[in-house]
């Protein structure tokens, strides 16, 4: 049994990957400060879903909270560190751009700091496929240059990056950073589009599509994320220094027009569609190359998107009884 500790527990990936690995008799210690960028009736359901598990422990605690985290540390002395807790979402980060560096650059430091002090077998932690930016070139490799980010989310991500590599560098802390692609499913975020999309087109109310639905997306099911952070976990990295970045993306992108499509087919309904330009922040395509952590780990995500749309809708209508 490992002692995880799982910051952003009350988030999408955190909630799934917390009742995974307890299912798995680990236990797990989650931190969250419930923060109301989106719902927090959302948050707090996942959380209580939680909390019926044995080996799941929750603290209310900011990333931020610098004293707080580093008492947390010297109690629990963790196996591992899964960071997984950041304010998220690229058009969020033009509106209120303090609360990112408080969460993402200052909040991933104390945790850096945790892990110095008090030595873990592995920190794990969330990067995201914006760092890619503008990047041309597809599909998109950790080998890529990725120093052109095009939000301030993005370059906050690109931060944790680097971070995580000077820590591991001068205090040999195993650390592996992971490029998620376009996270769906069940209990997801409201602010992504499928959820924003199911919601509308069951409301009868317009769908905003932006760039006119000439984007695209590497859309990745959520199963597929826990098992490849659940693989990664076990694979500690054993260079000089020893720090690993990998794409966990479903190597198939998706055409915004086409996810409407099977949206619709879930639903049995059409959406009314409200064409509009590009939005500050946002990048036209991405697409993971995932050949390094099919060689490293032996996996890559596999779930297409007309069955983890099905599954999101399904579990979208029980949750709210539409």
């Amino acid at each position: 049994m490992n002692k995880i500790l799982v910051t952003g527990a009350a988030g999408f990936i955190g909630f799934h990957l917390s009742q995974s690995l307890v299912k798995q008799n680990n236990q797990v210690i989650g931190i969250d400060n419930l923060n109301d960028y989106y719902d927090v009736s959302l948050k707090k359901a996942r959380l209580q879903e939680l909390e019926k598990l044995d080996n799941f422990q929750f603290h209310f605690m900011d990333l931020h909270d610098r004293n707080s985290i580093d008492k947390l540390f010297k109690q629990e002395k963790f196996d591992i560190v899964v960071n997984l807790a950041a304010q998220a979402g690229v058009r969020y980060s033009l509106e209120n751009p303090h609360v990112y560096a408080e969460s993402n650059v200052v909040g991933f430091l104390n945790i850096l700091e945790g892990c110095r002090h008090n030595p873990v077998k592995h920190l794990v932690f969330a990067s995201s496929s914006s760092v890619y930016g503008m990047n041309s070139k597809i599909p998109f490799s950790t080998n890529d240059p990725v120093d052109c980010p095009v939000s301030l989310y993005a370059a906050t991500k690109r931060a944790n990056e680097l971070m995580a590599y000077t820590y591991s560098h001068l205090y040999k802390i195993p650390s592996t950073g992971l490029r998620f692609f376009t996270v769906y499913g069940p209990w997801g975020r409201p602010d992504m589009a499928l959820f924003l999309f199911t919601k509308a087109i069951l409301g009868e109310k317009p769908i905003r599509v932006f760039n006119y639905g000439k984007m695209q997306r590497d859309f990745t099911y959520i199963d597929d994320i826990v098992v490849g952070i659940e693989k990664v976990m076990e694979k500690i990295p054993s260079g000089v220094p020893p720090y690993k970045l990998y794409n966990i993306g479903n190597n198939q992108p998706v055409e915004l027009l086409h996810l409407i499509e099977v949206i619709e087919k879930s639903l049995r309904k059409t959406a009314i569609k409200e064409f509009l330009p590009m939005q500050p922040g946002d990048v036209l395509t991405t697409y993971a190359d995932v050949d390094d952590l099919i060689t490293d780990v032996g996996f890559s995500p596999k779930t297409p998107i007309e069955k983890g749309v099905e599954k999101f809708v399904n579990w979208y209508r029980n949750y709210y009884q539409v």
